[in-house]
């Protein structure tokens, strides 16, 4: 279903440009505090980059952990965001962060079809001052979207590569781990025998799967919070101009299927349009790879390209590229589609386990591969600064590509003849051929795969440190002991995956307060113009501290700036606490 509108005029307290997290955050709770709300999408589908996502929000202090005996401190929160960013450290904007973000999950949780459930995540530094093993990360609850009615139609799916025949693996890894033991274990068998079971009937009845998990499952709840408390999502309906009063933004002159629509706001317009990761202007001033005549591909939604910030900046606001990172950097593998067409792979488990390293073209290692997607992300373009070419190959033995898969390639038994034919996998017997294959350099490959089993036998990585930490070993291999992170590289054949950089989302943003208000050049706030989500300048300084911290803040902002928005309206609904902020 397409919403649309032939009104030449609509008007409302409070305009929402994209419907994302950010987005629908906002629109929630400016719609609980009495304020009337349309939120508009450029795109067919409502979720935004939320609905690619793993899900996942950083919670300091949440209540489900506490509820599980789970320790954790304010002060422990503060000392690790300071350690991690750095000289980017904004005291008032992680104060507001750390002391509504619980009570913004006990909010949705209290007043919305959005759930959560706790998770076993460890921050991704957690030897960093102020990290911890668990407790702070939590998960969108699964959701069966036939609750959206016909509205299911226009949720985003998931990401095709990062699901098998269209079904969803939740983010907490408990179903990777029964598909990987499905020849192994009865159990496991016999998990994965009900799931595909359940699966291919959902494919029958509604042509795609209806029980959704991680940043699927996140957008819908969102959405049909959104859609009960009345609030229009008019997709295909892309905003293109900001409308002025004096020095006050009233609206927005947008582009629907039926022609032009002026959309009123009498409170203020929120741009929430998810980020600049396809704006490929801005990408060329930012993204230090791009720059230097690298390929950039994200797997996030076209129709991020940056509208937000070029509208921001025509009314004077300020998108600064100032961050150590301007993004959320994800290592990506182009998987051909056909047609001469590809769709990315986000490389969020091979990397960590057992027998699996990465190398650059010169055959050697650069990183702890068992890190985080940004931390890699942030070796990949370090390492390869003297070059135009960014990327790494990733390689691994017949063993390890039999029992964990690389990439888009399966675990055994599912064929890798289609994908060494179309070039996504090389393949060779010896490491030398790899090598040529692949077109890296052969001894320095062969000299790296020396150094790297000298002792990975015993579960050491000497070069590295890999497996020494526990966001390490949470995304390993268990069983492989006495390091879930690291084994030799045995016997051939040998396969290699080339692996270049993409994103989850920009860190680099519009500069604003912290309850949202667009700031101009000097600092002053724009009257009417609010940004959250991925538009809005990041809080954690181009550093990447844990599971969650891009949905954690964005639903925290949004949810302040719905707040704000209700206090300078004058908005009341009894029952409802109001959190004031500054």
């Amino acid at each position: 279903m397409t919403t649309t509108t032939t009104e030449a005029i609509r008007r409302c307290d409070v305009l929402v440009i994209g419907a994302g997290a950010g987005g629908l955050a906002t629109a929630i709770t400016a719609r609980k505090q009495g304020l009337e709300v349309i939120v508009i999408e450029k795109d067919a589908y409502f979720g935004g980059t939320t609905a690619f996502s793993g899900g996942v929000l950083w919670i300091p202090g949440n209540g489900l952990s506490k509820a599980k005996g789970i320790a954790d401190s304010r002060e422990a929160a503060l000392t690790y965001m300071k350690n991690e960013t750095g000289d980017f450290y904004d005291a008032e904007a992680v104060d507001a962060f750390l002391d509504n973000a619980p009570q913004m999950i006990d909010f949705f949780q209290r007043e919305t079809e959005v759930q959560f459930i706790p998770t076993l995540y460890p921050d991704y530094h957690p030897d960093v001052a102020g990290g911890v093993d668990i407790g702070r990360s939590i998960l969108a609850a699964p959701f069966d979207i036939r609750r959206l009615g016909a509205d299911m139609a226009r949720l985003r799916p998931p990401l095709k590569t990062i699901t098998f025949i269209g079904m969803m693996f939740n983010s907490s890894n408990a179903d990777l781990k029964h598909f990987f033991n499905a020849t192994k274990s009865l159990t496991s068998f016999l998990y994965v025998a009900k799931r595909l079971m359940t699966h291919a009937k959902e494919l029958l009845l509604y042509r795609r799967g209806i029980q959704v998990t991680s940043g699927n499952a996140l957008a819908a709840r969102l959405a049909k919070s959104a859609l009960d408390l009345g609030i229009p999502i008019l997709t295909q309906t892309s905003a293109r101009q900001l409308l002025k009063d004096a020095d006050r933004v009233t609206g927005v002159i947008a582009q629907t299927e039926g022609g032009e629509v002026r959309f009123e706001a009498r409170q203020g317009v929120v741009l929430a349009s998810g980020g600049f990761s396809h704006d490929l202007q801005r990408l060329q001033q930012a993204y230090p790879h791009v720059r230097r005549g690298g390929e950039h591909f994200s797997p996030v939604p076209q129709t991020n390209t940056g509208d937000g910030a070029r509208m921001a900046e025509a009314l004077g606001g300020s998108v600064e590229i100032r961050l150590k990172a301007p993004a959320a950097w994800m290592p990506v593998s182009k998987v051909p589609m056909g047609n001469g067409s590809f769709t990315a792979f986000p490389h969020l488990l091979d990397r960590y386990k057992p027998g699996v390293i990465g190398v650059t073209r010169n055959g050697q290692r650069f990183t702890n591969e068992s890190n985080s997607y940004h931390d890699v992300g942030a070796a990949m373009i370090e390492a390869c600064a003297n070059q135009t070419e960014t990327a790494m190959w990733l390689i691994c033995d017949r063993r390890t590509m039999a029992k964990y898969g690389l990439g888009y390639a399966k675990p055994a038994p599912m064929p890798l003849a289609p994908l060494l034919r179309n070039g996504y996998l090389h393949s060779g017997r010896t490491l030398a051929q790899l090598a040529q294959n692949a077109g890296l350099d052969a001894a320095g490959l062969e000299q790296t795969v020396r150094d790297y089993n000298r002792t990975a036998g015993q579960g050491v990585d000497r070069q590295f440190g890999r497996g020494t930490t526990s966001f390490n070993r949470y995304l390993a291999d268990p069983q492989n002991l006495p390091n879930p992170c690291v084994a030799p590289i045995g016997d051939g054949p040998y396969y290699a995956l080339k692996v270049i950089m993409g994103d989850l989302g920009t860190f680099d943003g519009i500069r604003t307060s912290v309850c949202g208000e667009v700031l101009d050049r000097q600092g002053q706030a724009i009257a009417g113009l609010y940004a959250v989500g991925n538009d809005r300048a990041s809080i954690m300084g181009g550093n990447y501290p844990a599971a969650g911290i891009t949905l954690g803040p964005i639903m925290t902002f949004g949810y302040l700036t719905g707040l704000h928005l209700a206090r300078v309206a004058g908005a009341k609904t009894p029952g409802n606490p109001r959190q004031e902020v500054a």
